[in-house]
């Protein structure tokens, strides 16, 4: 019988996370999730972890985990990650630490843990998670546009120092997605950051889903350190 592919996307317990991870089982992975609290939501082929993603002992445990149990890694989706919203004359240093934390250290660990899993095989693929917030540099979001800036250097970077393994690393950065993270956000605020986009709309999950899906297949092995923004940002 033929072994299933494995993937890991963190943020899973609801989301966007848990929407990427439904998609991957729908396409036959063995999917591994992960958030800081236990998930609702179960399937025969859907496994999760509790982990903080920021906590290397805990990311180090996640992927021990994940070696044991099937001995591979083939897929990693750096999908947690948390947004602040203010003028940055008024964010406290608390917030951009657990940014910082979240958005950029947890997405280090987990890619360097995963990489080292998916080296055995000698393939493997890394997708993180960025914004158009980025590109637009929207104002108010100073901390998380230099935490997600970081993390397209940091995909950058390791698409190169992970080439010789057979593993690629790229990243997407979506438009507002209707999910649990920008409810609390002022109607106002997400229209002035949708007029700034050539597609006027906000971004639906199977938007995202479509690029991940296409920096996964066997015919994108040839795509590496990329950064695709949805929306014509």
């Amino acid at each position: 019988m033929e072994q299933m592919n494995v993937a890991l996307v963190t943020g899973s317990r609801k989301g966007l996370g848990r929407y990427l991870a439904e998609q991957l089982l729908k396409q036959g992975y063995q999917v591994v999730g992960c958030s800081r609290e236990p998930a609702d939501w179960t399937d025969e082929n859907y496994w999760h972890l509790c982990a903080d993603v920021s906590d290397e002992a805990q990311v180090q445990q996640l992927l021990g985990q994940i070696r044991q149990r099937f001995g591979r890694l083939d897929v990693a989706i750096n999908n947690a990650g948390i947004a602040s919203m203010n003028h940055a004359l008024l964010i406290p240093v608390s917030t951009l630490d657990q940014l910082m934390a979240i958005n950029l250290r947890g997405t280090f660990l987990v890619s360097r843990e995963s990489a080292r899993l998916m080296r055995r095989q000698r393939a493997g693929r890394i997708v993180n998670l960025t914004t158009v917030a980025v590109p637009l540099a929207l104002e108010g979001e100073s901390v998380y546009v230099a935490s997600k800036s970081a993390v397209e250097a940091l995909t950058r970077v390791m698409s190169r120092e992970l080439a010789p393994f057979g593993i690629t690393v790229n990243a997407l950065g979506p438009t507002p997605i209707e999910t649990d993270l920008i409810r609390s956000v002022p109607r106002a605020k997400i229209d002035a950051i949708l007029a700034q986009l050539a597609l006027k709309r906000l971004g639906q999950p199977a938007d995202v889903f479509n690029v991940v899906d296409f920096f996964l297949r066997p015919e994108s092995n040839y795509i590496t350190g990329q950064i695709i923004y949805l929306g014509g940002a």
